[in-house]
């Protein structure tokens, strides 16, 4: 069975930054896309960022130009580097992986961003 486990989350002020990683049990190459979703209490689940097996990626309005997405097929791992961080970013984000016939979530890391 795909494990997927996220890392990374914490306590972070306004302005400063955190990098999540997600780590899979294996090589990334079957997932043919992956990314993160979060979710913060009393609100809807929502897609942050993508990312192809071709390093195509793509952005929720809300996180352009702070957050960035990428992969090392290497490491098998998928990172989401938040930059510029706001209280509203505060919320569990998710890893998520995507083969042809499956779907798979990691636990969850927890993002506070306050002073």
């Amino acid at each position: 069975q795909v494990q997927l486990v996220e890392s990374g989350g914490g306590l972070v002020q306004p302005g400063g930054s955190l990098r999540l990683s997600c780590a899979a049990s294996g090589s990334i190459f079957r997932f043919y896309v992956m990314g993160w979703y979060r979710q913060a209490p009393g609100k809807q689940r929502e897609l942050v960022a993508t990312i192809t097996n071709g390093n195509s990626t793509n952005y929720a309005d809300s996180v352009k130009g702070r957050f960035t997405i990428s992969r090392d097929n290497a490491k098998n791992t998928v990172y989401l580097q938040m930059n510029s961080l706001k209280p509203e970013d505060t919320a569990v984000y998710y890893c998520d992986a995507r083969t042809t016939s499956y779907h798979y979530w990691g636990q969850g890391t927890q993002v506070t961003v306050s002073s």
